[in-house]
């Protein structure tokens, strides 16, 4: 599971909004160990006051979707990591995510983050079509 999750290039964030509906967003992302971290980056958006982090500034919890899927569907597979997230702006958490995502994407070595999420995951869970 950990050999996929740290290959894939884009995974689902789902944290709980205030009113306790679910909000699922697209993220990529940076595993090291048990913890996982996605920006906040420069990319347009309607506010950097983004929705994910009033969600887990109010309810840590979250869960997260790695998946793959190809016409032959013994290559299918998915792992769901779940976790409490937090935000970080700055210090060692941040700038050690940041390397890491710089590192994995090419589009973050020449920018800076507004601010970083970062996940402490307490539990793997996946699934497999059964080849690879």
């Amino acid at each position: 599971m950990r050999r996929r999750v740290e290959s894939a290039r884009v995974a689902r964030l789902a944290s709980i909004r205030p009113d306790g509906s679910p909000h699922v967003v697209p993220i990529v992302f940076a595993l090291e160990r048990d913890r996982l971290y996605s920006a906040v980056d420069e990319k347009p958006k309607t506010t950097p006051a983004l929705q994910r982090l009033r969600n887990v500034a109010l309810e840590p919890r979250v869960e997260i979707l790695v998946d793959h899927y190809e016409e032959d569907w013994a290559r299918l597979w998915w792992v769901r990591l779940r976790g409490r997230a937090f935000v970080k702006h700055e210090g060692p958490d941040a700038a050690r995510g940041w390397d890491l995502l710089a590192a994995k994407y090419p589009q973050y070595q020449d920018t800076s983050p507004q601010a970083l999420m970062v996940v402490d995951i307490d539990s793997w869970r996946g699934w497999s079509g059964g080849v690879g």
